[in-house]
């Protein structure tokens, strides 16, 4: 019993921003290790590359070097959480649109997709669409497989998805002008006409 209410008070006493930051989802992409030749020998670097999202639309990613691999993970996770950007989601489990993004040599296509169909995305770009929340997307990777062009590629792209809610409140119209009918009466009275 005693147990229960200290864990109690101990959530009452975190702050929002704790809690926060205990829900994020962090995912390592990848390690990277450089070794420096000096005098006595090699001395060895670490590179670390982390993923980190909150399952609801907003993902970040960060980079860290230091001589060990926790405290390069510890410094890309804290640079992550930094620079987080918010992705509008359909119905909270895919994109809104179809979007293309570019880095250097690095090129992917994000695809919205309907319900049902997965994650089929591989390497860093699964990591970045499973800490962002999305439950179905196609994408496709062409050119290189480097895991940091990969991604900045991805976060181009995923910075162009906007939604017909913010669409619309930029032209001035309904969300409904802007998505039409779904049932196909759109098509029917443009050949009416």
């Amino acid at each position: 019993m005693a147990r229960n209410e200290s864990r109690e008070r101990g959530d009452r006493d975190r702050s929002p921003r704790d809690r926060e930051e205990s829900e994020l989802i962090e995912k390592l992409v990848g390690i990277n290790r450089v070794a420096k030749v000096v005098k006595g020998g090699r001395r060895f670097g670490f590179a670390a590359l982390v993923v980190v999202g909150d399952g609801k639309g907003r993902v970040g990613v960060g980079s860290g070097k230091a001589r060990e691999v926790p405290e390069a993970i510890r410094k890309a996770t804290d640079q992550a959480k930094r620079t987080m950007i918010r992705v509008p989601l359909r119905e909270g489990r895919t994109l809104h649109h179809d979007v293309h993004g570019h880095f250097g040599a690095g090129r992917v296509v994000l695809r919205a997709a309907p319900g049902g169909t997965g994650i089929i995305a591989g390497g860093p770009m699964r990591a970045i669409l499973e800490a962002l929340g999305v439950q179905d997307v196609v994408t496709k990777s062409v050119g290189t497989s480097n895991p940091h062009n990969m991604i900045k590629a991805t976060f181009e792209a995923l910075g162009q998805v906007v939604s017909p809610r913010s669409v619309a409140a930029r032209r001035g119209r309904r969300v409904s002008d802007i998505l039409g009918r779904r049932d196909g009466s759109d098509a029917a009275t443009a050949v009416k006409e």
